[in-house]
C-alpha cells in the first residue's frame, strides 16, 4: 500500500490553516489553533486515531470562533479524503462506544464517499469558558462533507461538558482508526458493489 499522507493549506481573508496527515502515523500530533479548547480536543483525535497530524490555524478569533473552528474541519477532512486516495482495501466502516468518567458516546463511520452527518448531543451546556459548544456541529459537519464520509454521533449521557466532548472526539477517532485501517480480505479492492467509491 503507497504512504497514505497529504499536506493542504487554506487562506482566506478570515483564516490561515495548514495540515500534515499521516493515516498510517502512530498518533503524533503537534496542534495549534489559538483556541484552548480546539487543540485539547483536536490533540485527543489524533492520539486516539492513530493518525500523526501536524494541524496549525490562525484566524480572525478575536471576531469570533466560528470561521476557524469551521475551517478547520474543512481542511482536515480534505486532508483525510486525499491521503485515502481511491479507498482501496480498507475496512471502510468502523465504530466505537467510548466512556469518558460520567459520558458516554456511539460513533459509526462509513468512508463510502456518501457525506452525512447525524450529530445528537445529551450534554446541553452551551459554552466552556468561551467557546460556544454549537461550534463543534459545525466542525463535524465541515469534516463529514469535506471527508467524504456518513458520520453518526450520539452522545448518550454524561453531565460534566468537558467528559461528554471528550467521549466523542475520542470515539470519532477510534471509529476512523478501524475504518482506515487495510482489510486484507479484500485484497486491495474497492470496498464497494459498485466498485469505486
Amino acid at each position: 500500500m503507497d504512504a497514505r499522507t497529504a499536506t493542504l493549506e487554506r487562506e482566506t481573508r478570515e483564516t490561515r490553516i495548514r495540515v500534515e496527515l499521516n493515516i498510517d502515523g502512530a498518533g503524533v500530533f503537534d496542534i495549534e489553533t489559538g483556541i484552548p479548547f480546539m487543540n485539547h480536543m483536536l490533540e485527543l483525535f489524533g492520539r486516539h486515531s492513530g493518525l500523526d497530524l501536524t494541524l496549525k490555524a490562525t484566524g480572525d478569533i478575536e471576531v469570533d470562533y466560528h470561521h476557524e473552528v469551521e475551517d478547520i474541519g474543512l481542511v482536515l477532512g480534505e486532508a483525510l479524503d486525499k491521503a485515502l486516495g481511491d479507498r482501496a482495501g480498507i475496512r471502510r466502516y468502523g465504530d466505537a462506544l467510548l466512556p469518558m468518567d460520567d459520558a458516554l458516546s456511539r460513533v459509526a463511520v462509513d468512508l463510502g464517499g456518501r457525506p452525512f452527518l447525524v450529530y445528537h448531543m445529551a450534554n446541553r451546556t452551551k459554552k466552556i469558558r468561551d467557546f460556544n459548544l454549537c461550534l463543534i456541529e459545525e466542525f463535524f459537519r465541515a469534516f463529514t462533507i469535506q471527508g467524504r464520509m456518513n458520520l453518526h454521533i450520539e452522545q448518550l449521557y454524561g453531565k460534566e461538558p468537558h467528559h461528554a466532548y471528550e467521549s466523542v472526539f475520542k470515539g470519532v477517532a477510534r471509529a476512523l482508526r478501524a475504518a482506515c485501517e487495510p482489510d486484507p480480505r479484500y485484497g486491495g479492492e474497492i470496498p464497494s458493489s459498485k466498485g469505486r467509491i
